[in-house]
């Protein structure tokens, strides 16, 4: 298939195209830049220039593909609701061109805050879209369906290799801004995560066996305990780990407070049922073992 991608050059896009590439598929990447043209085209792929802003892109691209991968999100915490109303409207462009064909469109969605306090399984429920949850990714993805788009979701937990992690790269930042690694209380609530080669593997296969209407966890660990994240955070900085009172974590974490507080966990079992799916990539807290700092 020509597979078209958004966030080709991200850190999950990167590596999807990669894994597509040497499963035979052809991928035409959205590049935002020239640096990113290059690097698309180094890999392998075709290179498709605009951006989530340009919706006539978009079009063109889609119109030009067998199938569509939006992995392509803003991630500035400081203007959320600016950029889930920018990756609604760009998939509801995508969705326009895609209507009425069998052309799959996998979109993504976060786990985080699926199922707050207990394990998230594929059956629940898109959040609702509301002022303090703005993020429309999958309820879009479910109104395109019922109007005959092949869309199917994607939901990531945290996502990491040894240079990123997800939320977890928040934290990181944090710990080396305050000289402390820290967590609140005892530190036993769990977050979900995934090697970014085993999520990128995972959109292949949802891609090749697609079903439309269906939802799938990119979950290889169900639950990473705070206190263990922060105590490898602690050790690869060489910072001291320290446990927060909850009455001071908002002082501390800042908008991380929302998320330190809470059980992120989520199941895949009927994701790797389905689709044959076997995480092989390290785990978190082994990426965080071995973690490499860009910049310092």
């Amino acid at each position: 298939m020509r597979v078209f991608v958004t966030g080709a050059t991200g850190f999950i896009g990167s590596a999807i195209v990669q894994e597509l590439l040497q499963a035979g598929h052809s991928v035409l990447g959205l590049a935002r830049s020239d640096a990113g043209a290059q690097a698309l085209i180094a890999a392998g792929a075709q290179a498709h220039p605009g951006d989530l802003e340009d919706l006539e892109s978009l079009r063109s691209a889609a119109a030009a593909s067998d199938a569509v991968i939006h992995t392509a999100f803003q991630h500035d915490w400081t203007r959320f609701a600016e950029s889930c109303e920018l990756d609604q409207r760009a998939i509801e462009v995508i969705g326009e061109v895609l209507q009425g064909s069998s052309r799959p469109f996998i979109l993504t969605g976060g786990l985080a805050v699926i199922a707050p306090g207990r394990l998230a399984t594929e059956d629940d429920p898109p959040v609702p879209v509301s002022s303090s949850y703005p993020r429309a990714s999958e309820a879009t993805g479910e109104a395109l369906a019922a109007r005959g788009v092949s869309t199917a979701i994607v939901r990531l937990p945290q996502v990491h290799d040894t240079v990123k992690q997800g939320l977890v790269s928040y934290l990181i930042a944090l710990a080396r801004q305050k000289g402390v690694s820290a967590y609140v209380g005892e530190g036993h609530n769990l977050w979900a995560a995934v090697h970014r080669f085993d999520a990128a593997r995972l959109y292949r296969l949802a891609l090749e066996k697609h079903e439309t209407g269906a939802r799938y966890h990119a979950v290889a660990e169900e639950g990473v305990p705070i206190v263990q994240i922060a105590t490898a955070i602690g050790h690869a900085l060489n910072i001291p780990i320290r446990s927060i009172a909850p009455e001071q974590a908002q002082e501390h974490f800042g908008f991380l407070e929302r998320f330190v507080t809470m059980n992120l966990q989520g199941s895949s079992t009927k994701t790797k049922q389905k689709l044959g799916w076997t995480p092989t990539g390290p785990g978190l807290i082994a990426d965080l073992n071995n973690l490499r700092f860009t910049q310092e």
